[in-house]
C-alpha cells in the first residue's frame, strides 16, 4: 500500500487518523500475544530487529512534570475482514495505545474470532501495533480482532522554574531520532535556516524562553487553515497550515536550535513536545537526563503543559517500515494480501470511543 505525496489528503484536527497516510509495519521486536490477551496457544511472530526502550524519559520525567486530575477514557481498536474470495497470506495491523508518563493503559475486553493464524504486538520506538496474519481466510469468511483499551490520562501542568532548565550539550545516539529531517518536517529547508537564524540573532537569556520565541513565532506567522498536507517550509511560505503544518514548523526550528523536538499524535489531532534537561542533571547510566514538555501549536495556547484527555496513540515522526524504502511520518492502519478474484475484501479498521 503505497501513498504519492500529491495524493495525500489532509488529516484534520477533527478527523480521526483511522485509515489515512500510509500503511505500515515498522520493524521492532514482537511479543507473545498473550502480553497483550492474556491467552495461550497463538505463537508470537518473530522479528529480526530489536528496538531500544521508547525514548520518553519515563523514569525522570514522571518525577519533574506535575500530572494531575487524570481522565478516563474507554476505547474500541482493532479490524473486520470480510471477504467474497479466497485470500492468502494475509496481514493486518493497527496502531494501539501505549503507556507513556502522562498515561497509562490497560486491555479491559477483547475479541479475536475468525480463522487467525498468530496475533502479536510489535513495540516501536514510540508505537505500539497489532499485527493479524491470515495464512488462508475462503470466500465468504470474516475475521474480527478487536480490543477495549481503558485509558487513564493526567494532565501535564508546566513548570514555574524554568530559568535552570537547558537544551542538552551532547545528544544520546537514540535522541539523533528527534533531530534534522522528517517526512514533512524539512529542517534543512533554505528558508527554515534563515529564519532559525534570525532567532539565533535575538535570543532571550534563558534556553526555555528561547523554545517560548519559537513557539510564538510560528502561531504568528501561521493562521491556521485546513488544506491538503505541506511540508514545514510550506506552511512557513503560505502563511497557513493546520496542527500538522504548525506543528512540523515548530519541530523544524527547535531541531535547528539543536532542541530535540517530536510529533505527538492523538485521535483527530497533533501536537509538539521538546526536550530539555536540568542544568546540573546527573542522570543514571542508561537514563535520559531530563524531560519532554508538550505545546499546543494549533488551537488553545498551552506551552509546557497539556490538558488534553484524548489519549496518546504514538509518538514521533520517522518510523521506518520494511516495506517502503523511506521512513513515514506516522504508523497507520495497513493491509495487504493476495486474493484469487477480481473482488477485493472489505477492510474496517475501528478506533473510536467505546
Amino acid at each position: 500500500m503505497t501513498e504519492s505525496k500529491k495524493q495525500m489528503t489532509r488529516r484534520t484536527c477533527l478527523r480521526s487518523l483511522v485509515g489515512s497516510g500510509t500503511g505500515a509495519i515498522v520493524a521492532g521486536s514482537v511479543l507473545p500475544v498473550g502480553r497483550l490477551f492474556g491467552q495461550e496457544g497463538l505463537s508470537s511472530a518473530g522479528s529480526e530487529n530489536a528496538v531500544q526502550t521508547p525514548l520518553d524519559g519515563s523514569s525522570v520525567a514522571a518525577t519533574q512534570l506535575d500530572l494531575t486530575v487524570p481522565q478516563t477514557t474507554r476505547w474500541l481498536l482493532g479490524v473486520n475482514i470480510d471477504t467474497p474470495v479466497t485470500i492468502t497470506s494475509g496481514l493486518a495491523t493497527f496502531p494501539v495505545f501505549m503507556d507513556w508518563p502522562e498515561q497509562t493503559v490497560s486491555i479491559t475486553d477483547r475479541t479475536v474470532d475468525g480463522r487467525i493464524g498468530n496475533v502479536a504486538v510489535r513495540e516501536l520506538d514510540g508505537a505500539r501495533q497489532v499485527v493479524v496474519s491470515i495464512p488462508r481466510l475462503t470466500s465468504g469468511g470474516s475475521v474480527q480482532v478487536e480490543l477495549e483499551m481503558e485509558v487513564v490520562r493526567k494532565p501535564i501542568v508546566a513548570p514555574t522554574e524554568t530559568n535552570d532548565l537547558i537544551v542538552p550539550a551532547r545528544l544520546p545516539r537514540e535522541m539523533r531520532a528527534y533531530m534534522g529531517n522528517s517526512p514533512m518536517i524539512d529542517s534543512s529547508h533554505p528558508s527554515i535556516r534563515a529564519l532559525s537564524r534570525e532567532l539565533a540573532g535575538d535570543a532571550p537569556e534563558s534556553d526555555w524562553k528561547m523554545v517560548r520565541q519559537i513557539y510564538d513565532v510560528v502561531r504568528d506567522k501561521v493562521r491556521y487553515q485546513e488544506g491538503p498536507i505541506r511540508d514545514a517550509s510550506d506552511a512557513l511560505k503560505t502563511g497557513v497550515g493546520d496542527c500538522e503544518d504548525m506543528t512540523s514548523l515548530f519541530v523544524a526550528l527547535c531541531r535547528n536550535a539543536g532542541i530535540p523536538a517530536r510529533m505527538v499524535w492523538i485521535p483527530g489531532h497533533c501536537y509538539p513536545e521538546f526536550y530539555l534537561e536540568p542544568k546540573d542533571a546527573k542522570p543514571e547510566r542508561g537514563e535520559l537526563a531530563g524531560t519532554w514538555y508538550p505545546c499546543q501549536a494549533a488551537g488553545t495556547e498551552q506551552f509546557g503543559g497539556m490538558l488534553e484527555a484524548r489519549p496518546v496513540l504514538q509518538k514521533g515522526d520517522r518510523f521506518r517500515v520494511p516495506e517502503q524504502r523511506t521512513p513515514v511520518r506516522y504508523v497507520a492502519e495497513f493491509f495487504r494480501c493476495d486474493r484469487q478474484g477480481s473482488k477485493a475484501p472489505r477492510v474496517e479498521f475501528i478506533r473510536k470511543p467505546a
